[in-house]
C-alpha cells in the first residue's frame, strides 16, 4: 500500500483497467459472468498483450517490437 501523497505506484494498471473498459468492457453486452470472464481473456490475450499499439513501445505493438 502507498503512503498518503504517493498515488503513482498504481499508475499502470489504473490505466490498464481503464483502456479494458473502454476498449472492450463498456461496448459489451455480457449475459453472465462466465461469458464477460471469457471475452475479457480473450481481448487481453490475443488483442492487448498482441496487436495493440502502446505508446510506451513507441506506438508499436508488442510483437513488432521484439522483433
Amino acid at each position: 500500500m502507498s503512503r498518503k501523497g504517493n498515488c503513482w505506484d498504481n499508475a499502470v494498471m489504473e490505466q490498464f483497467f481503464f483502456n479494458l473498459k473502454m476498449e472492450r468492457v463498456w461496448q459489451q453486452d455480457y449475459a453472465n459472468h462466465a461469458e464477460a470472464t471469457n471475452d475479457i481473456a480473450n481481448y487481453v490475450v490475443s488483442f492487448y498483450k498482441a496487436t495493440r499499439l502502446h505508446s510506451k513501445l513507441d506506438n508499436t505493438s508488442p510483437n513488432a517490437f521484439d522483433v
